[in-house]
């Protein structure tokens, strides 16, 4: 279960996260759509660093930054990091993200953050693994205030989200003044709910791209939306 978990063009250990590789993280790493005049990134949130060695594999940004509040998947992210072909554009921060923006002056062209949103009453045994899972960490007003405040003029904000919270998040972002541009709504397969809402937000008002996403038609027969979206990193898409 622990094993590193090895993509195509670089490898990710971990052990000592206590949010292991997923779905969401992965999927939302390959769907934000990353502009060539991209400079400077930053993954809010970043476990083991897979979305951020995503941003470096798919981008050509000068500067990748990431951030990660327990202390274990930060040292594990730094290594992941050092381990990798882009360690020289790699950067991570130890501290938490209402620390981070309020004490931060700089401004990213691209925030990317797969963020905890177990935000119902119950808990787990283990107070790292809440800490990783659960909303009262990092609730959604303080990521969407930080954002507002860590974005450049034509900044982009790219998170992925329980659907059923698609609508608050939505409401929330709209009082620090971003917006919708692209919502694509994922399920597991063609008959099951949506899930997930991967979200990308911007300082103006476009109407927003919607699509929808179905990762599977049967058990382990993934759609070609998923794999064309996720091959160049998996190594068996």
């Amino acid at each position: 279960m622990n094993k590193p978990f090895k993509f195509k063009q670089f490898t990710v250990s971990q052990d000592r996260c206590a949010m292991k590789i997923g779905t969401d993280g992965v999927l939302l790493g390959a769907w934000t759509p990353i502009d060539p005049s991209i400079q400077s990134i930053l993954d809010v949130g970043t476990g083991t660093g897979v979305i951020a060695l995503m941003a470096a594999q798919r981008s050509g940004a000068e500067i990748i930054d990431a951030l990660e509040i327990d202390a274990d998947a930060y040292e594990q992210a730094v290594e992941n990091f050092e381990a990798s072909s882009w360690g020289d554009r790699l950067f991570c921060y130890h501290a938490s993200f209402q620390e981070f923006f309020q004490e931060i002056d700089d401004q990213y062209d691209l925030l990317i953050s797969n963020p905890p949103f177990y935000s119902e009453d119950y808990k787990t045994s283990s107070d790292r693994r809440d800490m990783a899972r659960f909303e009262d960490a990092l609730p959604f007003e303080h990521l969407l205030v930080g954002a507002s405040k860590l974005l450049s003029s034509t900044g982009k904000f790219a998170l992925v989200i329980p659907n059923k919270e698609e609508e608050r998040v939505l409401e929330i972002a709209a009082q620090v003044q971003l917006y919708p541009h692209k919502i694509t709504r994922v399920k597991g397969s063609p008959t099951s709910e949506v899930k997930r809402s991967m979200l990308l937000l911007g300082r103006d008002q476009p109407s927003p791209q919607i699509d929808e996403l179905v990762i599977e038609i049967s058990r382990h027969q993934y759609t070609d939306a998923y794999c064309n979206l996720t091959k160049d990193f998996y190594l068996k898409m």
